[in-house]
């Protein structure tokens, strides 16, 4: 009887090793790293890091201050300002046509996660239901720290809130992946932690896994233990913790399946913390643990700041948003991090190297293209906008007789930037006119101060410095000596919106203004 249970329980471990091995082969390891989406300059996170493509997890989605339940980028921009302004929606549709992939991060720590601000669980359910609608997202992640990962009645409401959004996903055959990112120590999740992933599990949520970031450990990491150690210790604890919270809620796994379900994101080089710098050693021994052990996620924050500083950067202990803060040697973190990490987040259908072509629906239609399609027989000035073979071009410098998509250029040598496809439901963007005798046509005999106006073949200018002569259509050239610049289609109509108020306050309208800035949205 002892031999014949000596055998089942033999069978039996080895069946559940066979089962935790193979949970653990269909998990998959992917790397993405985070961009902060709303940073200037912006980053170009559509041109792919590697030439097998590339990733990015976008954050942050946060509630509008205005309005709890109505999510914002940054608390600053709208989904369509965000398009307007940054062009997300047309960049985000580049990435993916190139092969990589897109997640969205909500939450971080400057504002509020929109489960801290939106009460109703239904309203809040719609919220983030929005967004990945909007984005046609597959992956999201919730970074929550600071007060909002002190709200437990937050909490349990984003539980809830995505169960129910999974829930209808599911039913939809459009599954969502969920992971939570949660601040940590060497010794593991802080209680906080621990206690929203309890909530996560219990709440119904299937969470996709559990990120740690593995920075800012301040007074929690011994002086003796340098940032690689610390990494390693807080992702050794976590998956003991994490063992504990799946058994507590009803899901055991085993400890491999368990490592697929665990995400590691440091700060590449100067962290928050002036002691603690992650140099691309540390970032190589991370990346060698994480491949062993069979991490299932591998980030960093951010790529906005995979370089080495400047020279002009004068003090690199202080974070910068663009800069690492360490000398790279030419050397970047995301392909330190990456190597090894091939998997997927399943954020779109494929991500083989020959993606899917732009639709052939969409064409070169100049009744429905948001620009003006390409001619060799115009020309073209710095900032302006054509569409070309189903994708949206922005022009770099004057030009003439460029054709955008020119196969043979080097980027450094074509006038043109892609910005991405044109997209289903796009519009003719239609140019503001300015009524005769609103604004004077340019006289060279004139002479203009700093801050006047003129019109020139139905351009807008705004004077730099005092000038007589000197044509506007130097600037249309993209001329950096020039003493005019050309304003926007935003800015002409704010001017005109600001002149039809003065005639109607009974005021006589003035050529002068704020002086414009420097973006184009022709």
């Amino acid at each position: 009887m002892g031999v014949l249970a000596a055998v089942v329980a033999a069978s039996f471990t080895g069946w559940n090793r066979f089962e935790d091995a193979r949970a653990a082969e269909n998990g998959g390891s992917w790397f993405a790293g985070y961009v902060d989406a709303t940073a200037t300059p912006f980053y170009a996170f559509e041109r792919p890091q590697t030439d097998e493509g590339g990733s990015a997890v976008l954050s942050f989605i946060v509630a509008d201050p205005e309005s709890p339940c109505e999510p914002s980028w940054g608390a600053a921009y709208t989904f369509d300002e965000a398009e307007s302004t940054m062009d997300l929606d047309r960049r985000i549709a580049r990435l993916l046509q190139s092969g990589g992939e897109v997640a969205v991060s909500f939450g971080g720590l400057l504002n509020d996660e929109l489960a801290t601000s939106c009460t109703d669980v239904n309203d809040l359910k719609d919220a983030y239901a929005s967004v990945v609608e909007r984005y046609n997202l597959t992956t999201i992640d919730l970074d929550v720290e600071g007060e909002n990962l002190l709200d437990t009645a937050a909490g349990e409401r984003r539980a809830e809130a995505l169960a129910l959004l999974q829930e209808e996903r599911f039913a939809a055959d459009e599954p969502l992946n969920i992971w939570l990112t949660l601040p940590v120590a060497p010794s593991g999740l802080t209680e906080p932690g621990t206690t929203a992933v309890t909530q996560m599990l219990e709440g119904g949520v299937d969470l996709a896994g559990v990120n740690i970031m593995t920075m800012d450990f301040g007074g929690s990491r011994p002086e003796t233990m340098n940032m690689l150690e610390a990494s390693i210790s807080a992702a050794e604890s976590t998956h003991s913790q994490l063992a504990t919270l799946y058994s507590r809620a009803g899901l055991p796994l085993g400890p491999q399946a368990l490592w697929t379900k665990l995400g590691l994101t440091p700060m590449i080089g100067q962290n928050d913390v002036v002691s603690e710098v992650f140099s691309l050693e540390h970032a190589a021994g991370l990346n060698a643990f994480a491949v062993e052990r069979g991490i299932g996620r591998m980030s960093m924050w951010s790529l906005n700041r995979d370089a080495t500083c400047s020279d002009n950067y004068a003090d690199p202990t202080i974070v910068s948003v663009g800069c690492s803060g360490i000398d790279q040697e030419g050397q970047s973190f995301a392909q330190i991090l990456g190597q090894g990490f091939e998997g997927s987040s399943e954020t779109v259908a494929t991500t083989s190297a020959s993606p899917e072509p732009t639709p052939a629906l969409i064409e070169d239609d100049p009744e429905t293209s948001p620009y003006p399609i390409w001619s060799e027989d115009a020309t073209y000035v710095a900032e302006q906008r054509v569409v070309w073979h189903g994708n949206v071009y922005v022009a770099k410098w004057w030009n003439e007789d460029a054709v955008p998509d020119n196969p043979v250029l080097q980027a450094d040598e074509t006038p043109w930037t892609l910005i991405g496809p044109v997209l289903p439901g796009d519009e003719p963007v239609t140019a503001p006119t300015v009524p005769a005798g609103t604004i004077d046509e340019w006289d060279p005999a004139e002479v203009y101060e700093s801050g006047d106006r003129v019109q020139l073949d139905d351009h807008v200018f705004e004077s730099k410095w005092w000038s007589q002569g000197d044509s506007p259509e130097a600037a249309l050239q993209g001329s950096a000596g020039s003493p005019w610049n050309r304003l926007t289609n935003d800015e002409v109509v704010e001017l005109l919106e600001g002149l039809e108020d003065e005639d109607a306050a009974g005021a006589e309208p003035t050529p002068t203004a704020t002086p414009a800035g420097a973006a184009d949205d022709d």
